[in-house]
């Protein structure tokens, strides 16, 4: 990586020095997202990953078709993530490797977990590239246990972000170990990819895993969870310089921590309102 700020180094402040959470009040008047559950797809890719590029393709045609409902998170882990030494980034991230263990090593590239649930008559949680749009449609029928609200600010001078995130519970849970997860994306970065047609010095990267302001496999919820409670929770993050705050966006998920890892709810905002 020629871009020293934008390094592992700054992925490692984001998991150790800014992941702080404290309650805030409820907000009297929130405003709630449209009935029904959206959808996590979680890519796991790589610059040196041949495939990926048709994976990502796949990606942006579900996410066409189905707008907010459906939030992605390209996770650069494994095999295939190490840059190249022209590269100006290097896109993997401690809280990628984490979570690519969490969630099992895949047997192929490209492939993603949706979710993070494992289907009837599968192996694992990772599906190949054409069981993606089937998975998706059958999870966006599931009504929300949970819902969230992300309402965000940042300050352009101290680079400092802000995440309150409104959880109300629709159905009692009754799994002992319920998390949150906060993420940060970022769109549109040029480098280099490998591609059917050669390396490609300028192909364009999304929703790239940039860093959590949790823990990256989510800290526990001990709050009421039964039919009715509503509760709120902030983070607040300084964002390393080279990532672009106007390209960012924070995506907020609910999920079960436990054998089980099922993605309840997830809501997604632009970093910069």
């Amino acid at each position: 990586m020629k871009t020293g700020f934008l390094s592992i180094f700054a992925s490692l402040t984001i998991l150790l020095g800014l992941a702080g959470c404290t309650e805030i009040p409820p907000v009297v008047n929130p405003i709630v997202e449209p009935d029904g559950r959206n959808v996590l797809i979680e890519e796991f890719t790589g610059v040196r990953c041949v495939n990926c590029p048709a994976g990502a393709q796949t990606i942006e045609a579900l996410l066409e078709q189905y707008g907010n409902r459906l939030v992605a998170i390209s996770i650069h882990a494994g095999s295939f993530s190490p840059p190249y030494p022209e590269s100006l980034y290097d896109f993997r991230t401690p809280a990628g490797t984490q979570i690519l263990s969490l969630l099992g090593e895949p047997f192929g590239y490209p492939t993603a977990v949706v979710n993070r649930r494992k289907f009837p008559n599968e192996f694992d949680l990772q599906l190949s590239q054409a069981q993606w749009p089937g998975f998706v449609a059958q999870e966006l029928n599931v009504p929300p246990k949970v819902q969230l609200t992300i309402n965000s600010s940042f300050n352009s001078v101290t680079r400092e972000v802000t995440a309150d995130i409104d959880v109300s519970v629709e159905e009692t849970i009754t799994d002992p170990d319920v998390r949150i997860n906060v993420a940060v994306v970022e769109d549109n970065v040029a480098d280099y990819q490998l591609t059917p047609a050669g390396k490609q010095s300028d192909y364009v990267h999304k929703h790239i895993l940039r860093g959590m302001l949790t823990n990256a496999t989510g800290n526990l919820l001990q709050e009421d969870l039964t039919a009715g409670s509503r509760f709120s929770k902030r983070y607040v993050s300084t964002i390393p310089a080279a990532w672009k705050a106007g390209d960012c966006k924070l995506v907020a998920f609910v999920s079960l921590g436990g054998s089980a890892k099922d993605v309840l709810q997830v809501v997604q905002v632009k970093m910069v309102p």
